[in-house]
């Protein structure tokens, strides 16, 4: 199984930008299909940004239109672009891979590789 590392968490100010990365630890064909997820104490783990293999792209409404989720197989890494970011967005980042599945939905259930999480904090 495949270990995931997310960076690029922090604090920044409401309406500010931050990126993410989710690096693999062995190289990939292009062949399964990746996932952002965030959860704080007070609420579920939410399904917001996933890649498929076609490299089409879902997100939630929550993100959409703020956030962008990439991927550059060759570095064997995962972005997330987080831009106008709001307090609401405070959470814990995770980033998950399924590699039996060419498509997947915003569905923590489908994913078998998480990331350790990284902490994004935004501020009023």
């Amino acid at each position: 199984q495949v270990e995931l590392v997310e960076s690029g968490g922090g604090s920044v100010q409401s309406g500010g930008s931050l990126r993410l990365s989710c690096t693999a630890s062995a190289y990939r064909n292009s062949n399964y299909c990746m996932g952002w997820f965030r959860q704080t104490p007070e609420k579920e783990r939410e399904g917001f940004a996933s890649i498929n293999s076609d490299g089409s792209t879902s997100y939630a409404d929550s993100v959409k239109g703020r956030f962008t989720i990439s991927r550059d197989i060759a570095k064997n890494t995962l972005y997330l672009q987080m831009t106008s970011l709001k307090p609401g967005d405070t959470a814990m980042y995770y980033c998950a891979e399924e590699i039996r599945r060419w498509f997947c939905p915003l569905d923590g259930s489908v994913f078998t590789s998480w990331g350790q999480g990284t902490r994004v904090t935004v501020s009023s």
